[in-house]
């Protein structure tokens, strides 16, 4: 073999450089491991201050060198080579991008959480800075990729060789490093075990491990659960009517009635809601708590496979004669509705409450009335609005609902003071509080003909700026808890708390004192509407200390 894969990039005698593979893998790992990695260099840099030794930190990118050098070696194949460094060159920009500005980050949660994110929100996050960076640190190092040419050596025995000694000095590199820092490292990633998920390119491979999960694994069978559901009869006789607003990124403790110290909820004030003060979230990203608060599984156990083969809280209570909706202004329903009928916002749909890319949630209350219009049976209507999602927080609300100013009015967040940011956020809820005094008064008018009720809550919470970490999707157990602690409240009116033998005193007693979490969410709505089913649990029913006895 006199040539190894000869002309392979071409006429060698153009202007356009020419330059070996083992340099062209050097050049790239130098990129990777001192520039597209410059986050977790600095992480490392602010947690070594208290290390004795002070060159500790500075050999951070010199390992990351190192171990490219090794990877990149082994994906240096003719004619995919290129193409593939693109790609991930490209994507690692906007990592880096999505770290440096948001702290977001790629582990197989926040991959799940980008695959169930539609083009309408993605639209959300893009702005001048975010393509500067892609310009400056994707477009720009993969137009020198595909301009350089590369020479692979004259026989496959020198290629493999040249190969060897490069992947040798690396790792006698490393190897060295490793004498003298060993137990600073550890220290350190034994501490700080989410480094590892700051590594770019590290989203490649979790994506890989999110592919192989969700497209490659052989579905589980289908469980059939709630099979003996029942329906309590009212003794009014009248049919059950109940509306649950499934909120968006909404938080806690920027709500009044938690505490809050800014009057976010001026429209439900005299409507008399229950406030639960104490509610964990399931996940930080939609994709995983919404499926997750509607299984029967607690967050410690929860797993996506399982739950996509099973029936979750809207199937069973389907199954007790229920007539169930979901109405949709939210990037879809991760799965949930998959069995009942399912009606998506066009964005398009209501130029009033529309702007051709997303809707005021107010949009949704035509087809919820269409639905209770329909017949005389019993209903439950899932709500899923757009709420406060991040970081268009200002495309929202109407400017006339504003009550906090001045607000950040624009999606570059970064260039947003905190108190701009906190001011649009609690706009966000304002609204909200104002939508969900709209559901009630929907409620109201039908309160003739059915018993109705009420029930909020958010999927999720939402970082604004605390401890420098914005928007949401951070690992559960790094995670703060302005990303994991969730508003839960609900209308109850008189006639419904009759029929249903709920003591609403005592219910609010509940509500300040004690803790709950989404977990408690599946047997909850399940008993606050009145199913009997094997597959409640009492003791997660948080309506169960409450009741009363006939």
């Amino acid at each position: 073999m006199t040539k190894f894969f000869s002309g392979l990039l071409g006429d060698h005698s153009s202007c356009r450089p020419t330059i070996k593979v083992t340099t062209f893998i050097v050049l790239l790992s130098l990129y990777y491991g001192f520039v597209l990695n410059y986050p977790i260099v600095s992480k490392i840099f602010s947690l070594s201050s208290d290390i004795p030794d002070v060159w500790f930190p500075y050999t951070a990118p010199l390992v990351l060198f190192c171990a490219f050098i090794v990877v990149f070696t082994l994906l240096a194949v003719p004619y995919l080579m290129k193409p593939f460094m693109v790609i991930l060159t490209l994507s690692s920009a906007v990592a880096l991008y999505a770290e440096l500005t948001y702290h977001i980050l790629f582990d197989v949660s926040m991959i799940e959480n980008v695959v169930g994110t539609n083009t309408s929100e993605i639209s959300f996050y893009l702005n001048l800075r975010s393509f500067l960076y892609i310009l400056v640190f994707g477009i720009s190092p993969s137009l020198l990729i595909c301009w350089v040419k590369v020479e692979f050596r004259e026989t496959l025995w020198k290629e493999i060789s040249s190969r060897i000694i490069l992947v040798l000095l690396a790792l006698v590199s490393v190897s060295l490093i490793a004498v003298t820092s060993y137990k600073d490292y550890a220290a350190v990633g034994r501490n700080n075990s989410y480094l590892n998920k700051m590594i770019i390119p590290g989203h490649a491979y979790n994506t890989y491990q999110y592919i192989q999960k969700n497209y490659l694994t052989k579905p589980l069978p289908y469980v059939s659960l709630g099979d003996d559901a029942k329906l309590a009869p009212s003794k009014n006789k009248k049919p059950t009517l109940v509306i649950f607003v499934l909120g968006e990124t909404a938080r806690s403790m920027n709500f009044e009635d938690n505490g809050y110290h800014r009057d976010t909820q001026p429209y439900t004030k005299k409507l008399g809601l229950v406030s639960f003060n104490h509610v964990s979230s399931c996940g930080t990203y939609t994709a995983l708590s919404v499926p997750c608060m509607f299984s029967n599984m607690e967050r410690i156990h929860y797993n996506k496979a399982k739950a996509n083969a099973q029936d979750n809280a809207l199937d069973i209570i389907a199954k007790s004669g229920v007539e169930t909706l979901w109405v949709d202004n939210d990037g879809g329903d991760k799965g949930v509705a998959k069995r009942t009928k399912l009606i998506k916002i066009d964005p398009k749909e209501d130029s009033t409450l529309c702007n051709g890319e997303t809707c005021f949630d107010e949009v949704m209350l035509k087809h919820t009335n269409k639905f209770i219009q329909s017949n005389n049976k019993d209903k439950l209507i899932v709500l899923h609005s757009i709420g406060s999602h991040g970081p268009t927080y200002f495309q929202r609300f109407p400017a006339e609902k504003a009550k906090f100013a001045p607000w950040c009015n624009s999606k570059d967040i970064e260039q947003c003071t905190d108190q701009e940011i906190t001011n649009v956020y609690d706009n966000t809820l304002v609204y909200t509080d104002y939508f969900l005094s709209q559901v009630v008064k929907t409620l109201q008018q039908y309160s003739g003909q059915y018993n109705v009720a009420m029930m909020y809550m958010s999927d999720h919470g939402e970082s604004l700026g605390e401890n420098g970490m914005y928007l949401h999707g951070t690992p559960y157990a790094l995670a703060p808890k302005e990303q994991k602690m969730v508003p839960w409240m609900m209308w109850v009116p008189q006639q419904y708390a009759t029929q249903k033998h709920i003591d609403v005193d005592c219910l609010k007693r509940e509500a300040q004192k004690t803790h709950y979490s989404q977990d408690n969410f599946f047997h909850s709505l399940i008993g606050f509407y009145g199913v009997d089913t094997q597959e409640k649990q009492t003791q997660m029913d948080v309506f169960s200390t409450c009741q009363v006895k006939t």
